[in-house]
C-alpha cells in the first residue's frame, strides 16, 4: 500500500468542486425549462381532438432542452478540474 493509499477521508478534496455545483445547478434549471415547455395543451372536451399536443414545442424542443440539461449535468460531475490532473 502506498501512502496515498492509506489518506484518511478528511484529507482528500472533495470530488465536486463549486463550479461543478454550479453546473448541475444550471443543468438542473434547463431541464425544468424543457419540463415546462411540455407543459399544457390538453383538451377541455374529450369528444374533440386537440392538434396543439402534437406541435414542434412539445414533439422536438422540449426533449431537445431535456438532453442538453441532462448533458450538462454529466459534464459537470465528470469534468476534472485542472489542479487535479497534475497528481
Amino acid at each position: 500500500m502506498s501512502k496515498k493509499d492509506t489518506a484518511p477521508e478528511a484529507s482528500r478534496p472533495m470530488p465536486l468542486t463549486a463550479r461543478g455545483l454550479k453546473y448541475l445547478l444550471i443543468g438542473l434549471i434547463v431541464m425544468l425549462s424543457g419540463i415546462i415547455l411540455m407543459i399544457g395543451g390538453g383538451s377541455d372536451d374529450p369528444n374533440v381532438f386537440n392538434y396543439a399536443m402534437f406541435d414542434f414545442r412539445r414533439l422536438v424542443a422540449a426533449p431537445v432542452v431535456i438532453l442538453a440539461g441532462v448533458a450538462i449535468m454529466i459534464i459537470a460531475i465528470v469534468k476534472v478540474p485542472k489542479y487535479r490532473n497534475k497528481e
